[in-house]
């Protein structure tokens, strides 16, 4: 059974600083390329940053330079360190597991909130 467990998230004030975590289980870590998507109210899912086994990291034009991606194969953790966090950045943060073989399909978490207000 595949689970994806996040946690980190909670209230911080404009310019503050969060760390959420990803733990996986049930995959084999190092065949996925894993990320961290958001959502917030009334809007679509969208690509936060990911990673590649190889350290690559792909970050969304809103959140370079603030948030950084970083993986721990044998921890089978992925961790995204949010700083001078926006009010935009209020959202649910989901981690995600996307398989690089074929064929190609992905695992999230159940979510975690992060809530960015003065």
């Amino acid at each position: 059974q595949v689970q994806l467990v996040e946690s980190g998230g909670g209230l911080v004030q404009p310019g503050g600083s969060l760390r959420l975590s990803c733990v996986g289980s049930g995959i084999t870590f190092s065949d996925y390329v894993m990320g961290w998507y958001r959502q917030a109210p009334g809007k679509q899912r969208e690509l936060v940053a990911t990673i590649t086994d190889g350290g690559s990291t792909n970050y969304a034009t809103a959140v370079k330079g603030r948030f950084t991606i970083s993986r721990d194969n044998a921890k089978r953790m992925v961790n995204l360190q949010m700083n001078n966090l926006k009010l935009g950045d209020a959202a649910i943060y989901y981690c995600n597991a996307r398989y690089t073989g074929w064929p190609v399909y992905n695992y999230w978490g159940q979510g975690t909130q992060v809530t960015v207000s003065s």
